[in-house]
């Protein structure tokens, strides 16, 4: 197995005793740091060892120096093994479950290798692919890596959805970037609260909640890292439990975030009356906090209702982004437009522009409404079909047009041209 410039990954899965130490696992560690710095504990049973670096050191091949290291787990801590070695990790992981122990799995580096262990295998043994996923490819005649492998990727997409069906395409091909991280971050961050008895009041349930998102909020700003999901399990006085998870609105380490979310979560479960022994919390899909989604500009509107496009603007402090939001469109320059919340025609005898307008029908010869005008503009005319005595009454109620004509001297003017 050679080849510059390629990656070589070894994985070997323990056979441990039934009453082994609790400290075997770790001098299996010691052992293995002897071979190459490169090495991940996967517990209980297994290690991942990155041996590009080793393999020129002690001048031997893959297959050589997997044999080594299993001769010493044996001969040093007894501890029979399974090992396999590949191009990368998903490679190598996969090969490991089908080998027996005492033996030895090996898988170059070539394409053609690669092809000739992948390609036949079931889908299901690929990584991330779970009874649902698998049940849907089978469904479209997809039951092996090869089938997947042969398929367009667009066509994986519209499948499965544009992430998954580009990791699955990648992976049924072969493909995998994730590096052997001696010390990788924790995949999750978990808080428990015992009661000292079966507690029945939801409000002490809520007081729990609270104490446990604040535990998760410390511990991950201790930590530098983000949440993006959070999981809660309750616990029964009848040994049962429920659990229930929760993506959140955006991944975060704040407290008041996350119980919010924890609140949620408990009232979506509907308890009631229920004897709770315990409750957990756990944050999910961790990351570093330099990853989080950071607000550019300072505002306070995300945690205000969202303001009224005619109502008073609220006192901001200046860190507003809409500061015309308060005013109405027909205040805001240009000219008017009709709203439907404008005051009909009747509703103040006394406004300005109104008593203009009546003004100027009762001087017309014969007031009319333009029932052609576009856009709902009013202009006046002479009419036949009214008589130039009507009474000032009369001639409200003919020049008085529906609400959904502009009520105003400007749009008179503007129509009037």
């Amino acid at each position: 197995m050679s080849g510059h410039g390629h990656r070589t990954v070894l994985q070997l899965r323990f056979v441990l005793p039934t009453d082994g130490d609790a400290g075997l696992i770790e001098g299996v560690r010691s052992l293995l740091e002897n071979i190459t710095p490169r090495v991940q504990i996967i517990e209980p049973d297994m290690a991942v060892l990155d041996l590009t670096g080793a393999l020129p050191y002690w001048k031997r091949d893959a297959r050589g120096l997997t044999e080594l290291i299993q001769m010493r787990t044996l001969a040093l801590l007894g501890l029979h093994s399974a090992a396999a070695v590949g191009p990368n990790r998903m490679l190598a992981a996969m090969a490991c479950n089908l080998t027996p122990p005492d033996r030895r799995t090996i898988i170059d580096h070539s394409p053609d290798a690669v092809a000739a262990f992948l390609r036949p295998r079931p889908v299901r043994e690929l990584p991330g692919v779970g009874s649902k996923m698998a049940a849907t490819l089978a469904s479209y005649g997809l039951h092996r890596v090869g089938d997947v492998a042969d398929l367009p990727p667009a066509t994986l997409q519209r499948l499965l959805g544009a992430r998954a069906g580009r990791t699955l395409h990648e992976r049924a091909l072969g493909r995998d970037a994730t590096i052997v991280d001696p010390a990788p971050t924790a995949a999750s961050i978990s808080t428990e609260h015992r009661f000292t008895r079966d507690e029945l009041d939801p409000a002490a349930h809520r007081r729990a909640l609270l104490a446990l998102a604040d535990d998760l909020g410390t511990q991950l700003r201790t930590s530098g890292q983000i949440a993006a999901g959070l999981t809660c399990t309750i616990r029964y006085a009848d040994h049962t439990s429920t659990r229930r998870s929760r993506a959140l609105p955006e991944a975060t380490q704040h407290t008041v975030l996350l119980a919010r979310t924890a609140y949620a979560v408990y009232e979506s479960l509907g308890l009631q009356r229920a004897r709770v022994r315990s409750i957990s919390l756990r944050a999910d899909a961790l990351r570093p906090a330099e990853g989080a989604t950071r607000q550019l500009a300072a505002t306070r509107s995300r945690w205000r209702s969202k303001p009224s496009p005619t109502g008073p603007a609220p006192d901001t402090g200046g860190l507003s982004s809409t500061p015309r939001l308060s005013r109405p469109a027909h205040t805001s320059g240009g000219r008017y437009r009709h709203q439907p919340h404008d005051r009909p025609i009747l509703g103040n005898l006394f406004h300005g522009r109104e008593l203009m307008w009546r003004l100027l029908c009762l001087t017309m010869n014969g007031p009319g409404v333009d029932r052609k005008a576009g856009h709902g503009g009013v202009s006046c005319r002479g009419t036949a079909g009214l008589a130039r005595s009507a009474s000032s009454r009369d001639c409200f109620s003919s020049c008085r047009p529906s609400q959904s004509f502009p009520m105003t001297l400007r749009g008179f003017r503007s129509r009037s041209k």
